[in-house]
């Protein structure tokens, strides 16, 4: 019985980090407007996020400097899904272009690395997005 709790335990602890996670890009959800279904998304390198175009008018952008070393700029087309592979480890900030300044920003991190989280915790949010950024930043 104890070897069965430690594999449940284990398969339970794998499938948080082991597989591709889709995002809905919301006009409303609950009390919010403007958002990102999952604010702070964990997945493992290799895996990809998918950023679903539910509602109409929003894109994601990586914002600049909030992303690992080596990355380069990611910016999609609006109204329309979209997704990324992520294949250097560390934490990704994005935000809808229209919408950053109502509050619509997200976090990736990759592979459980916080390497980046100084430079994350410097990068520039304005109106709601900066009373937003900083309890996410603290939850990642």
């Amino acid at each position: 019985m104890k070897y069965i709790l430690i594999l449940t335990l284990s398969l339970f602890s794998f499938a948080a980090y082991a597989a591709d996670v889709t995002v809905e890009m919301l006009n409303k959800l609950g009390n919010e407007t403007m958002v990102y279904s999952e604010k702070v998304v964990r997945i493992d390198v290799g895996n990809k996020v998918i950023w679903k175009a539910t509602d109409k008018g929003h894109n994601v952008e990586f914002i600049k400097g909030g992303v690992p070393e080596g990355v380069d700029k990611f910016k999609s087309k609006f109204n329309q899904d979209t997704e990324y592979t992520f294949t250097i480890p560390g934490i990704y900030a994005y935000w809808c272009t229209p919408h950053k300044n109502m509050g619509m920003i997200g976090f990736v991190v990759v592979g459980n690395d916080k390497s980046n989280l100084e430079a994350i915790k410097n990068l520039r949010f304005s109106a709601r997005s900066k009373k937003i950024a900083p309890g996410l930043i603290d939850s990642l």
